[in-house]
């Protein structure tokens, strides 16, 4: 097993799933643990500015070469440590197939779980490569640890070949960005490159710089409890009222119905009785016009309500939690002809597409510090059909090596 590999088996064995609720930051202490293990490797390494704040953030700067010139602008690389909340991420029982014979893949025999060409036709495309599983009763945890995995290996690398020559490498890992919370404390006094990457996208060449304009709407609804038996004219009943209002949303517009820059409305959970119901919806959209549109429509079925139910029967409170990077990210060319021409040197095919969700990237971005974001290798997060490829990780890690050393020749 190649020391990439090594490292991404590593990292996925540490619990770092983040949550919901809690009121603190990160949401859960033991992101922390990865956190500490990332700071002792780096320190290893020779990186003795390696820290983790208070907060669970990581920061590390790997000093230029020597004679390099100081106008060579340096360069950042970030990645998320937390996993996602829709499935276990821990006891997570990771394997390598190695070259993969293009057919169905038994992630677990006793349960009967089948991870299925019928279903997910591009496994075919891995046909020779080797794939990284878990055994489809977890999450991999690829999503964010492969992108970890490839940055740490980028600084090891950097840290004993002193032959390549690079200007400064500034190094970031955050909690919390499956929750949309891992800039909040972000110090950019701390991590402040002329211009960084993130590394947290799917499949070899994949460059994202169009992503979601995220928001997230919370709505109660208050209902009326009464005795069953003697109902008529007193019950009002939460439930009825949650679906009636979830009945208004265009059932077009929802995450099984959408491709590409569709945006859509989703209902993220709901908890209801008679007497209270509690909807959490997640708004999607790459345009702020149609992201904006999205809610104000969620708004007018909230007065509709109120206004045939009686007033403060449904409230509605909007949290906008990212904005599409798109434009601030076009307005600094040279960080995509950077990735361009750097997989075109390696022979990765670019594929620059919009990206249907929200990255760290972006929230980096709009805190003034450009942030695309690159693939890792990995694919079908958040399911218990995640995989990562080890070519593709490997290319990933290419890439940023690639990306360093570019900056000391263009400079």
């Amino acid at each position: 097993m190649n020391r990439l590999v090594e490292r991404l088996f590593r990292y996925i064995a540490i619990d770092t799933q983040s949550a919901r609720g809690t009121g603190t930051f990160p949401s859960t202490e033991k992101q922390k643990n990865l956190g500490r293990l990332l700071v002792e490797e780096l320190q290893a390494m020779g990186i003795t500015n390696a820290e983790m704040d208070e907060f669970g953030t990581v920061y590390a700067t790997i000093e230029s070469s020597e004679g390099v010139s100081e106008s060579v602008p340096a360069i950042g690389f970030t990645a998320h440590m937390d996993t996602a909340l829709e499935l276990p991420g821990v006891g997570i029982k990771a394997r390598v197939i190695e070259n993969y014979d293009g057919e169905d893949i038994v992630l677990n025999e006793e349960k009967n779980i089948i991870f299925k060409t019928s279903q997910f036709p591009r496994l075919k495309v891995y046909k020779g490569k080797d794939l990284v599983v878990a055994d489809g009763t977890t999450l991999l945890a690829a999503d964010d640890k492969a992108g970890v995995s490839e940055i740490m290996e980028l600084a090891h690398i950097l840290m004993t070949n002193p032959e390549i020559k690079h200007g400064v490498v500034k190094l970031c890992f955050t909690c919390d960005e499956e929750i949309g919370q891992s800039t909040q404390h972000l110090n950019l006094e701390k991590f402040n490159p002329n211009f960084a990457y993130s590394l947290d996208g799917g499949e070899e060449g994949e460059f994202y710089y169009d992503n979601f304009n995220c928001g997230q709407a919370d709505v109660t609804i208050h209902g009326k409890v009464a005795h069953t038996g003697y109902a008529k004219g007193r019950m009002v009943n939460a439930s009825h009222l949650a679906m009636e209002f979830h009945s208004m949303i265009d059932p077009l517009a929802i995450p099984a119905n959408t491709a590409n820059r569709e945006g859509f409305t989703h209902l993220s959970s709901l908890n209801s009785e008679v007497g209270m119901a509690k909807m959490v919806y997640l708004v999607r959209d790459h345009e702020m016009t149609l992201y904006t549109q999205k809610k104000e429509n969620l708004q007018r079925i909230a007065d509709f309500m109120n206004a045939k139910y009686g007033e403060g029967t449904v409230e509605i409170n909007f949290k906008d939690i990212m904005y599409n990077m798109r434009d601030k990210i076009l307005e600094n060319p040279f960080i995509i002809d950077n990735a361009i021409d750097a997989m075109n040197e390696l022979g990765i095919e670019p594929v620059v597409i919009p990206v249907r969700g929200g990255v760290d990237g972006a929230e980096i971005t709009f805190m003034g510090l450009p942030c695309p974001n690159l693939f890792t290798g990995s694919d079908n997060c958040h399911t218990i059909y995640e995989y990562c490829c080890v070519q593709s990780m490997e290319k990933a890690l290419a890439l940023i090596l690639k990306l360093v050393e570019n900056c000391v020749k263009k400079a």
